[in-house]
């Protein structure tokens, strides 16, 4: 289709620029409707596109008129009368043939339009040596006319309706001839009329054999068709009352289909009408609601319960519990902070203990953060159900279940990732602040200055204790050296160590902080890739849907 579209492109000339953009707006439209909408709309579509940008490629110098009509409704009939020649059999003389008639009036440029149309050459008239003749003026008046002469619509051989399906679709002005006998025929408003009622600016009706109704009951008779057609969508088009045989309203209708190709637009007018009902078709199988986005509201409520159910919260309260133990240890009276190592380290009971080990390990061995509950799992598909239906309000049934399909199709997905997403997360514990550092030297040198002190006083009882010389003892004012040394040492540590679990709990509160906010990015990060991308996917292809079915609708005005 891309190549056809690509040669059409070429051809267009400034006055079909726009059905070219229609075109390729509803051959967009079905491409992305794909799997999406009906597969029998989004077929006709770009069907409809298909034969549109054929017939872009094709003679624009040419208009092809098609004669339909049921058996005995005087169609061949009316058809001779237009060309001037016995070109079709009539009545028990017509040949049981599935093959239309073409008369064509100036043939320079319609021989790939006839091709295209598939009409076989020995089916084939030209006008072409009369246009100079006896009736030149009046054969010039049609001059860029293709003209049709369609099978009976109600044959009984199943061809002959194949082939009037085929050419209905291919031609830019339909006359339908009328039997005044059987002008209400459900066959012909039910299987042709009524369908087509978008194209009523391409079609004709002809009463025909009205010489065999009584003059008083002619006109009544037309407004009776005008009534029905008005029932079947196409109170616009124009009623002819002729009778072939003896020429009444002949004149007029060649002088109407004269008009129609003088005007060189009937062929736009027949494409804008088949883009337009396809499109239409698309656009009531798939809805016109207004293109949505997601809402951050949604998608942070999604968040949430994917962090809750992965774990995050727990996860954050290791990371605080374990960086007090660590700091704590650190900043503590060495004498007593040994108890603290002999306390679990919540990290490492959930494998998520990251020095240089762990992350070796991150991403092949699963961490053993508590599996999600079951209140979990309902809150995380409760709330996806939410952002898959907000994101699809208002657009057309295919539309929300293809919204649907993505907000779910990678949900197995989750779990595994999100632990992925933990087990690879460095948490920093094993980083202290420099400060704790600092504190863990004072507290050192501190305690190391006690047991000096001690054992210096340890030493003087001694030395007393065996009636030795006795030690020079420096004195700090009233109280010896070493005594201060055993105090201070003491005393300072345990104090500094106080004032210090009121640093480590804010410490261990900001780092907490930080992780949380770490895990919340990775697992909107998972939500991203997930759930939310998928959805906007679908947004997407929504959006340029609707756009390309805009184009392909175009201006509902004429010029």
């Amino acid at each position: 289709m891309s190549g056809v579209l690509e040669s059409a492109r070429k051809l267009l000339t400034r006055n079909s620029a726009e059905i070219g953009a229609r075109v390729e707006g509803l051959h967009t439209a079905a491409e992305i409707a794909e799997g999406r909408l009906p597969a029998e709309a989004v077929d006709d579509a770009r069907a409809v596109a298909e034969k549109a940008a054929a017939r872009l490629r094709l003679s624009a110098e040419h208009t092809v008129v098609a004669i339909a009509g049921a058996t005995g409704s005087g169609k061949s009939s009316t058809y001779n009368a237009l060309t001037g020649l016995e070109l079709s059999s009539v009545g028990v003389r017509r040949p049981t043939t599935s093959w239309a008639t073409a008369c064509v009036w100036g043939s320079e440029g319609a021989d790939e339009l006839l091709e295209w149309l598939g009409i076989p050459a020995r089916h084939q008239t030209t006008r072409d040596s009369m246009l100079d003749g006896r009736d030149g003026a009046r054969d010039r008046d049609l001059d860029g006319v293709v003209l049709l002469d369609l099978p009976d619509h109600d044959s009984t051989e199943v061809s002959h309706h194949l082939e009037v399906d085929r050419l209905v679709e291919l031609a830019d002005l339909l006359v339908w001839v009328l039997d005044p006998q059987k002008y209400a025929d459900a066959a012909i408003h039910d299987r042709y009329l009524a369908p087509l009622a978008t194209h009523g600016d391409v079609m004709a009706v002809v009463l025909n054999h009205i010489d065999t109704v009584p003059a008083e009951r002619r006109e009544s008779m037309v407004d009776d068709v005008r009534r029905l057609l008005a029932a079947d969508g196409l109170p616009q088009v124009p009623v002819f009352a002729i009778s072939a045989r003896h020429g009444i309203g002949v004149d007029e209708l060649r002088g109407f289909i004269a008009q129609r190709v003088a005007a060189k637009k009937q062929t736009r007018l027949r494409l804008e009408a088949d883009l337009r009902a396809a499109a239409g078709r698309l656009e009531e199988v798939g809805g016109a609601g207004a293109p949505r986005t997601l809402e951050k509201k949604k998608v942070s409520g999604l968040e949430d319960a994917l962090a809750e159910a992965a774990g995050v919260p727990t996860v954050v309260s290791a990371v605080e519990s374990s960086v007090r133990l660590r700091a704590g240890r650190a900043t503590g009276w060495p004498i007593v902070s040994w108890v603290g190592r002999l306390k679990p380290d919540p990290l490492k009971r959930l494998h998520l203990d990251l020095g240089s080990a762990g992350k070796q390990l991150a991403g092949t061995a699963r961490t053993s953060v508590p599996s999600t509950t079951p209140v979990q799992r309902a809150r995380v598909d409760s709330e996806v159900r939410a952002l898959a239906d907000d994101a699809s309000r208002g657009l057309g049934k295919p539309w929300v279940e293809a919204v649907r399909r993505a907000s779910t199709s990678r949900l197995p997905d989750l779990g595994d990732r999100l632990d992925a997403v933990l087990g690879a997360a460095d948490l920093g514990v094993d980083r202290l602040p420099g400060w704790v550092r600092f504190v863990r030297l004072v507290q050192w040198l501190l305690i190391t200055a006690a047991l000096l002190g001690g054992a210096w006083l340890v030493a003087l009882g001694v030395v007393a204790w065996l009636q030795l010389p006795e030690l020079p003892t420096p004195q700090v004012g009233p109280v010896a050296l070493p005594t201060l040394l055993l105090l201070a040492g003491v005393l300072l540590g345990v104090l500094l160590a106080l004032v210090c679990r009121a640093l480590v709990a804010a410490t261990a509160r900001s780092r907490a902080a930080a992780v949380d906010s770490q895990l919340r990015r990775a697992v909107h990060d998972v939500a991203e890739e997930l759930v939310v991308q998928p959805v906007s996917v679908e947004l997407q292809a929504y959006t340029t849907h609707r756009e390309a079915l805009q184009r392909a609708l175009g201006s509902t005005r004429r010029s």
